[in-house]
């Protein structure tokens, strides 16, 4: 029979709350129990031991790891700046992990959090969806095939909102950009950016403390160059107030014949474009949809809360078949340093190599 797996979660209502659907994917999963939810806002806890079917409610994440006998922990809420002390809970107490992306503040955070889970030979896996998205390998099979010739680059947007737009569009959404880039281009070598603050690079007197728990933060405009191992370079960038309508956020992939794009999500829209020129309005090329069907296939998937009911099911496969998870943690280890490099590059005016010799904030070394 098939085992039935015990699972924690755990959430901060008004601190990051539960992510998105991070708390109620488990109640459609197969093979799964509720066991406990642990919330520290005492007037919210009812009201999520009810929404997640879970058996008990606690206040106190720590007591429900040390009274309850998990498989798995979900650590759902989005703020991060308690995710490494979390993982770390979960691990000492021999649990593999389901969480809400960011990875974590820092590198030291990121080496410690791969470290606990290496050391129990526990399984973590990050919710970055567009790892799971169904249209993800059709997309690099096009590519192996031809169908857009060479890569020549990568290029990535944040939401560019007039809220997060800059730095923390780099580390609340861009996280799932630059993980996506990963999944084209494989590893990073090394990142040159810059960090602007209202037309001025940023200094220490613009650092201040980040939303959602994510630290000493700055910068209203992001322009970061990564150097890939195989030789590809991608682009990330952001700029305060400067959405478009409809988003830009997304990442596209330009080949030598054409060009695939992808908008961030679990089955949002992606297209291939089959056009040397990149230029349809002189070309005549046409953006023909990428479904979980293939190419031109209308799409007959849903996708709420689709994306972590595979990855949940992807981890479970991964803890019985001794697998990494197709999003783990050394993914978010690698979109955090990413992130971090670009901090860092700005820091010392100029290119880093990734690894990242500085495993601290950036931030807080700025003169």
């Amino acid at each position: 029979m098939a085992k039935t797996y015990r699972v924690g979660i755990i959430g901060r209502t008004g601190k990051g709350n539960f992510g998105h659907g991070l708390d109620v994917v488990w109640k459609a999963a197969p093979n799964v129990e509720v066991v406990a939810v642990a919330d520290d806002n005492k007037s919210a806890l009812a009201g999520a031991v009810e929404r997640t079917s879970a058996g008990k409610g606690y206040n106190d994440y720590r007591e429900m790891l040390e009274k309850e006998q998990l498989d798995i922990v979900s650590i759902s809420q989005r703020w991060i700046d308690r995710h490494y002390e979390m993982v770390l809970a979960a691990a000492e107490h021999g649990c593999h992990i389901y969480m809400e992306k960011p990875f974590c503040r820092t590198m030291k955070e990121a080496d410690a959090m791969v470290d606990a889970c290496e050391m129990r030979h526990l399984k973590l896996a990050i919710a970055h969806g567009n790892r799971y998205t169904p249209q993800l390998p059709i997309a690099k099979k096009l590519i192996k095939d031809g169908e857009i010739g060479n890569v020549l680059e990568i290029r990535a947007r944040g939401k560019e909102d007039s809220r997060r737009g800059g730095g923390e569009d780099l580390w609340v959404l861009g996280t799932h950009m630059l993980d996506l880039m990963r999944a084209f281009a494989g590893d990073v070598e090394s990142c040159y950016a810059t960090v602007f603050e209202k037309g001025h690079p940023v200094a220490q007197s613009d650092v201040k403390e980040g939303n959602e728990g994510i630290g000493p933060l700055a910068g209203d405009a992001i322009d970061a160059t990564y150097a890939f191992k195989n030789g590809i370079t991608g682009y990330f960038n952001s700029h305060r107030g400067q959405a478009g309508s409809p988003s830009r956020f997304g990442l596209k992939v330009f080949g030598s014949k054409g060009v695939i794009e992808f908008q961030s999500g679990y089955l949002r829209t992606a297209y291939l474009l089959k056009d040397s020129s990149w230029s349809p309005g002189r070309s005549g090329g046409k953006w023909v949809p990428i479904s979980s069907n293939g190419v031109g296939k209308p799409e007959t998937r849903s996708s709420p809360h689709r994306a972590n009911l595979v990855a949940v099911a992807d981890l479970i496969e991964a803890i019985e078949k001794d697998r990494q998870p197709i999003s783990s943690a050394y993914d978010g280890r690698a979109a955090t340093e990413m992130i971090v490099a670009v901090f860092e590059s700005h820091r010392q005016r100029g290119p880093v190599a990734i690894p990242l010799e500085n495993r601290d904030n950036p931030l807080t070394m700025l003169k």
